[in-house]
């Protein structure tokens, strides 16, 4: 062979492998782009594997190792989530995302030590000395001789409420509202149990309205049978619901998301009352042998942050579109953002448009009637719903689309149970 065919060859060779990497980088590119498509979409199964395809063509590819992380932690699959985000944390130090993901897997699992110096990270500085303020002590601690036990609610409409002593109190009255996070404590009772405090923060609430609050701790709470210690709270001014909302009936807190998911619960509105179990395979065993005995509901759901679950459903019959289950809209079932308004043409009722109350502040609110309105497989019509004027602030917050807000008034013919391991609601209706 001549040295000039030799030298053909050589180039040919190295054309060939440029034109195989080029090829390999768009298709890499094309899969990746259709990932994050159906991730904005909410399809997360579909953008998993997706990703997935991403990382054989590119194993460094950073959005594709995040948004596996991301996506196990929606789903709750908190060892796969760590395993991901620790791997994109890696090459970009100074990303916050991936740090802010990586805390809320720490956070769930109770580890507040590991959880602490990256909420420091993300700018998080009062949180992150509540948190290290947990060193030698279990948070949630719950201490019980049974594995369940019922609340009575006081109060049904607008909202749940139920009897609860904290520090030791008295009795005292708290709502429950799954759009909350931590427990709240209101301000004033903060000081009369002598609830630790480390310092305000601020949030966004009903109407994209901003408002302080401040990070606390309390000894324990007592709920029905169960005595839960050491836990962290919220403390802000929850006694201004008090008199708009509840016709006087004090309110000293809020029972959010993140208490209960250390529990199997159930919010049973037609037999008012709140039902916790232990959070044990056994206890979760009997509650699927029920669910297929008397063929319950069940829905899959998502959960963003430490409380913005999200499943699927439709209003008017509109294309699916992912709900954030808030139970405590208070008067109504559903609120959304204009665009879900203009997409299944809901009629805004001006002429009885009103002011409302959020965590934030006075608010303008519209009703409206859903005709009808879908949670997974349960199907209610004419449901009350409530727009807020002023931004829908978690319509596109989390990379995916929330079309809407599902709460009380939609809820009010079932018993909701929440399963934080299998991320499933199970709805059984009123008979």
């Amino acid at each position: 062979m001549t040295a000039f065919k030799v030298v053909c060859l050589v180039v040919l060779l190295f054309l060939g492998c440029v034109i195989l990497m080029s090829t390999e980088i768009q298709s890499s590119q094309r899969n990746l782009e259709s990932a994050d498509s159906l991730f904005k979409a909410g399809k997360f199964a579909d953008a998993e594997n997706v990703y997935t395809e991403v990382l054989a063509e590119d194993s460094e590819n950073f959005q594709a190792i995040l948004r596996l992380g991301y996506i196990a932690l929606l789903s709750n699959r908190l060892d796969d989530a760590q395993e991901w985000l620790t791997k994109a944390i890696e090459p970009r130090l100074e990303e916050k995302g991936p740090k802010s993901l990586l805390a809320e897997v720490f956070y769930r699992q109770d580890d507040f030590q590991h959880a602490a110096p990256l909420i420091r990270a993300i700018d998080k500085e009062t949180m992150a000395k509540k948190l290290e303020s947990f060193k030698g002590i279990a948070p949630y601690q719950i201490e019980s001789k049974v594995d369940v036990t019922s609340v009575k609610f006081v109060i049904i409409d607008p909202l749940p409420v139920v009897q609860v002593r904290v520090n030791g109190s008295k009795e005292v009255n708290f709502l429950i509202d799954t759009g909350g996070s931590e427990l709240v404590i209101d301000a004033e009772f903060a000081k009369e149990v002598g609830a630790l405090q480390f310092g305000p923060d601020v949030g966004t609430f009903a109407g994209g309205k901003r408002a302080a609050y401040h990070h606390g701790r309390i000894d324990s709470l007592i709920l029905g049978e169960f005595v839960v210690k050491n836990v962290p709270v919220h403390i802000h001014n929850v006694r201004q619901f008090s008199k708009p909302i509840f016709g006087g009936t004090r309110i000293d807190g809020i029972i959010g998301t993140v208490l209960l998911y250390h529990f199997i619960p159930t919010l049973d509105y037609p037999n008012g009352e709140l039902i916790l179990r232990r959070r044990t395979n056994e206890n979760l065993q009997r509650l699927e042998q029920e669910a297929k005995e008397k063929k319950y509901i069940v829905v899959p759901f998502w959960m963003a942050g430490d409380h913005y679950m999200v499943a699927w459903g439709t209003v008017n019959k509109s294309q699916p579109m992912l709900f954030f289950v808030d139970t405590g809209l208070a008067g109504g079932g559903f609120t959304c953002p204009e665009s879900t308004i203009k997409e299944a043409r809901i009629k805004l009722l001006e002429d009885q448009a009103g002011e409302g109350i959020g965590a934030g502040g006075k608010v303008k609110v519209i009703p409206f009637v859903v005709d009808e309105l879908t949670f997974g497989d349960a199907k209610e019509h004419n449901v009350q719903g409530l727009y807020i004027s002023g931004p829908f602030p978690l319509e596109n917050v989390f990379g995916f689309r929330i079309g809407g807000l599902i709460s009380h008034g939609f809820f009010m013919p079932y018993a909701l149970t929440f399963d934080f391991v299998g991320m499933r609601y199970f709805l059984k209706r009123k008979e």
